[in-house]
């Protein structure tokens, strides 16, 4: 409306027209007032335009800078009061069987479950370790041989009884018992018998329990008694003929030793031929005679 005044004027300044002859009427008064009125509302719209303008650009900054926050978080599912169940697990856990190529996990980077996988080394280390175990085992528990050794003859007690031309002998003999293995093992019973010119004289059992410890050797004395009688009473007299010093006979010993160990019982025998004096008590001594009348 300014710029119709200010036009109004002009043209009445192009025509002669005095500017002290416009003179402002009432129409004209209020239609100036409107027209500022109007520009001052316009300003203060746009005015308030820009402000909101401003706020909305700080309220759009400061809600990605959230987003950016809340962004550097792993997503967490909490079950209380005012959450929502995940409708992929329904709770659980566990997603369904057939969605197993539909589903994608987020996992962080920083899960102990993305590094390498150590499985191959732990199942070497593993496999090596029961390796390991299993020779051990087998070197220590592997049964090894038990030796049984004849000494000889320890000694031998001479009686005769004349009337019935017996000759009673009882010969102590001498075992020597190695255990090879890494555990103890236990000697059960020891079987003993002589012959004399493939005649039976005597035979004897001991069920005395003996233990052996690992890789360690027991000496184990037994006795015989045995009898010349009968059909070989001829015996007696080569027994007690005094023009001999030294009456020696020849005996077959047959010992049978029998161990245990885990529950397995294995059997060792052993066979030989040894001198014997029926004339006189004799002690042996490594292997040396010594006659007593």
């Amino acid at each position: 409306m300014r710029l119709t005044c200010h036009a109004l004027i002009t043209h009445r300044r192009h025509r002669g027209w005095k500017t002290s002859e416009y003179k402002k009427t009432p129409d004209t008064a209020a239609a100036m007032g409107k027209s500022q009125s109007h520009l001052a509302k316009h300003k203060d719209e746009s005015r308030e335009t820009l402000t909101s303008s401003g706020e909305y650009r700080d309220g759009q900054t400061d809600e990605d800078g959230k987003h950016r926050d809340v962004s550097q978080f792993p997503y967490v599912e909490f079950t209380g009061r005012d959450s929502v169940t995940c409708p992929t697990c329904q709770g659980t856990g566990r997603i369904p069987r057939g969605q197993e190529n539909q589903l994608v996990a987020l996992i962080p980077y920083s899960d102990q479950r993305l590094r390498p996988s150590r499985t191959k080394l732990y199942v070497t280390i593993s496999v090596a370790l029961c390796l390991l175990l299993s020779a051990l085992a087998v070197f220590f528990l592997f049964p090894r041989s038990i030796d049984v050794s004849y000494v000889g003859v320890k000694s031998a007690y001479v009686s005769y009884d004349q009337d019935k031309r017996i000759v009673y002998l009882n010969i102590t003999n001498t075992l020597n018992i190695t255990n090879n293995n890494y555990y103890a093992i236990s000697v059960t019973n020891i079987t003993a018998q002589v012959q004399f010119s493939k005649t039976v004289i005597g035979k004897t059992k001991y069920n005395n329990s003996t233990l052996i410890v690992p890789l360690d050797k027991k000496q184990i004395d037994y006795t015989v008694p045995t009898t010349i009688a009968d059909e070989m009473s001829y015996m007696f007299d080569y027994c007690t003929l005094p023009t001999i010093k030294v009456h020696n006979i020849v005996v077959m010993m047959q010992v049978t030793v029998t161990t245990t160990y885990f529950g397995h019982a294995e059997q060792v025998s052993q066979e030989m031929y040894q001198y014997v004096d029926c004339g006189g008590n004799t002690t042996s001594l490594h292997g040396h005679v010594q006659v007593y009348q």
